[in-house]
């Protein structure tokens, strides 16, 4: 028997990416407590195990061979995983699901349409006795389920809630700080999520995120994609954004394989899933819920997440209705109702599943509160493209000209107005091909090579770049945020200035480019420079004002 005062081993047994990381939004539980040492081991046997060791390792914990874990005894081993050769570590074992319950059924292992967490193939030993001692489940129902389908499993079963879920609860204030890091403005963010497997999103509508990019107008919507961490796992990164490089390059957001994925809930406006978790952890949000799979044989009947995609509107994988589905009003029950049937004891997971944890340590538990640790990052902001097909509807107005502005991937399939491309950042044909070429003024050089530069002026590169790009009508340089310069290839330089958009004790500002392409349009169709002018960007209204270019803007040093 293990002295009270001696210090605890605690395992984690880790089999693949997605179970690490359920195991990592544990260990609040152990905070601050010396008597308590966590060690890791990679579970052999998962075609997924690559990434899993990669980011223990990363993590700076300390690793211990398989061999190693079988060698020793440990005071509490914790995994997310059934499968695998558990049975053979020697200690008290406690089991996490990987995901919102039991809605998965794959085909080819274990029994026939039960999830692994329900199966006695998985949960019971060679002589039909539990391998988990306590098995930690996040609702009263999935007890009922393990207790129907395995009851020697059932009889250790606890209702927990769930670590995850209350990680993301706790991140709701940092809603507009994710939206900030994003770039998302006054976008609506909504958010791709796919499993893995052969009903996935990406396996059946490998094209999906590219086609909604090619539709959905760059002003109006930001989209981002959530990828299951085995599918990371079984790709790599570097040919899953091989194959995303169209939409990617229209500024589709790729979550990392861990906590990203929560942060982009917690920041989306609506989720287009599969039969993956995801889905659930969004309807926790009470996020909108857009199906566009149903999981085939995957998904098991009657279960929370087969209760939401069948109440979800669908979306044609053609993306021809993604507008019209994503601007509906959503359901007024909302979807937090499906989540409930999943996640009991909302952020107590932690204080739930604490005092159990240390009993089988044989440990008192520490006089501070474990506290889910808040989500920290969302991914970074992609870059604006470089180059738009530009939609532009102008028309007249009680005080003037209002022009709406709709800008898509160059290689849309909707007809457009114009080509506008970023100079030095688009590609040559997409340069050369552009009615309206516009590049970004310069910040200050840094002061050591401030004197190996040489520069032109506004004036002169808008006359250039007419001059060196024949199909270009409109030349253009952003100034600031406010102001930019403007020449035409039959006129004279003038500069616009951009009036923000101000509402409900807010000042929203637009993309200067998009209201060059309102300028551009305006100017195309011959009224005088001074008519009053608006362009309209998702149907926010911003007030352009169009005078003789200044001396200073003319000047302006790029």
């Amino acid at each position: 028997m293990t002295a009270p005062d001696a210090p605890r081993g605690v395992l984690f047994a880790v089999r693949s990416a997605a179970a690490l990381h359920r195991l990592l939004d544990l260990l609040p539980v152990f905070d601050g407590d010396a008597r308590v040492r966590c060690r890791f081991t990679l579970v052999p046997g998962s075609a997924f195990d690559a990434d899993a060791l990669a980011a223990v390792a990363s993590s700076g914990a300390r690793c211990l061979s398989w061999p190693e874990a079988l060698a020793g005894r440990h005071d509490l081993i914790l995994t997310a995983s059934p499968k695998g050769e558990l049975a053979a570590l020697r200690g008290p074992k406690v089991l996490l699901p990987h995901g919102a319950g039991f809605n998965k059924a794959l085909s080819g292992e274990g029994s026939p349409h039960l999830p692994s967490g329900l199966d006695p193939a998985f949960l019971l030993t060679a002589d039909r006795h539990p391998v988990a001692d306590l098995h930690a489940l996040a609702h009263p129902d999935q007890v009922a389920r393990l207790t129907e389908q395995c009851p020697p499993a059932g009889a250790a079963a606890v209702v927990a809630g769930d670590p995850t879920l209350d990680r993301i609860l706790a991140s709701r204030d940092r809603r507009e700080a994710f939206r900030a890091a994003l770039g998302t403005g006054p976008r609506r963010l909504v958010v791709l999520s796919s499993t893995w497997g052969p009903e996935s999103l990406l396996a059946r509508h490998p094209g999906l995120p590219a086609r909604l990019a090619g539709r959905l107008p760059h002003d109006a919507y930001q989209l981002a994609l959530v990828v299951h961490p085995n599918e990371y796992s079984r790709t790599g990164s570097f040919d899953l954004a091989r194959r995303l490089r169209p939409a990617l390059d229209a500024g589709l957001v790729l979550a990392g394989p861990y906590e990203q994925w929560a942060a982009l809930l917690v920041a989306g406006d609506t989720v287009v899933t599969d039969h993956g978790s995801t889905a659930l952890y969004a309807a926790a949000l009470d996020r909108p819920v857009v199906a566009v799979c149903d999981g085939g044989a995957e998904l098991v009947p009657g279960s929370p997440m087969a209760r939401l995609l069948a109440a979800a509107p669908r979306l044609d994988p053609s993306g021809e209705d993604a507008a019209a589905v994503l601007a509906a009003q959503p359901a007024a029950e909302g979807t937090r109702r499906f989540a409930e049937a999943a996640f009991a004891l909302p952020g107590e997971a932690l204080t739930t599943l604490g005092p159990e944890l240390y009993k089988l340590l044989g440990l008192v538990p520490p006089p501070w509160p474990a506290h889910p640790r808040p989500l920290t990052a969302a991914p970074a902001a992609p870059r604006t493209p470089a180059a738009f097909a530009v939609r532009a509807r102008s028309e007249r107005t009680a005080d003037g000209v209002a022009v709406d502005i709709d800008r898509l991937p160059p290689w849309t399939d909707l007809p457009y107005h114009h080509l506008a491309a970023e100079y030095g950042r688009a590609g040559i044909r997409e340069a050369q091909s552009a009615a309206l070429l516009y590049r970004r003024a310069d910040g200050a050089p840094p002061p050591d090579t401030a004197h190996h530069r040489e520069y032109r002026t506004a004036a002169d590169w808008t006359a250039e770049a007419l001059a060196d790009h024949p199909g270009c009508r409109t030349a253009a340089v952003v100034l600031s945020p406010t102001r930019c310069l403007v020449r035409r290839a039959d006129g004279e330089p003038f500069t616009v200035r951009i009036t923000p958009h101000r509402a409900d004790g807010r000042v929203r500002c637009t993309d200067p480019a998009a209201a060059l392409s309102a300028v551009h349009t305006f100017l195309g169709t011959h009224h005088p420079p001074a008519t009053p002018l608006t362009c309209r960007i998702d149907g926010t209204p911003y007030r352009l004002h169009l005078t003789p270019a200044t001396e200073a803007d003319l000047q302006h040093l790029l």
